[in-house]
């Protein structure tokens, strides 16, 4: 039996997804097990990069904290996505708490302060700078998905890891 496939695709959409195979950037399948932790704040609050995504200036990982932990008062310049794993986690400024299974977006501009429980575990999406301040809303660092790609290769050079470049795209 001859089964012959013919695309129902017009060949205006046939010519733009050839464009994608040839000018796109390929899906990515990245296994955890593909990156480590390092540290951000001490040995409290670790990181695993998943992407870092250079065109966009977005990063994303997922936030551990080994033990009860503090990550400063700062602002984000462009929306920032978490999604909390395991434990739970709030900002100082407000009155909820993020929960396994729960969403919190934050939006441009707001200063706050995250406490994280032991154990909490949150993916975020962090797009664009983060302002770090100190408690007199003096700009102390400013860091973006530059700086965290330079904490991850700075911590594998460190300990003589090998980079995971397939991080970077």
């Amino acid at each position: 039996m001859n089964i012959q496939s013919t695309s129902v695709l017009s060949d205006d959409e046939q010519r733009i997804l050839s464009r994608i195979a040839h000018y796109g950037i390929t899906d990515q399948y990245i296994d955890t097990d593909e990156s480590l932790w390092h540290p951000f704040v001490g040995d409290e609050l670790m990181l695993k990069p998943l992407r870092f995504d250079l065109r966009n200036s977005l990063y994303v990982c997922i936030l551990w904290a080994k033990q009860p932990g503090v990550l400063g008062r700062h602002r984000h310049r462009s929306p920032v996505t978490g999604f909390t794993l395991e434990g739970g986690w709030r900002y100082a400024e407000y009155d909820w708490v993020a929960k396994p299974g729960d969403l919190v977006q934050e939006n441009p501009g707001a200063i706050h302060t995250l406490i994280a429980e032991k154990g909490m575990k949150t993916l975020f999406f962090v797009n664009g700078s983060l302002e770090f301040y100190d408690e007199h809303d003096v700009l102390q660092d400013t860091m973006d998905v530059f700086s965290f790609l330079d904490l991850y290769v700075s911590h594998c050079d460190a300990n003589g890891l090998p980079v995971n470049e397939r991080l970077i795209f």
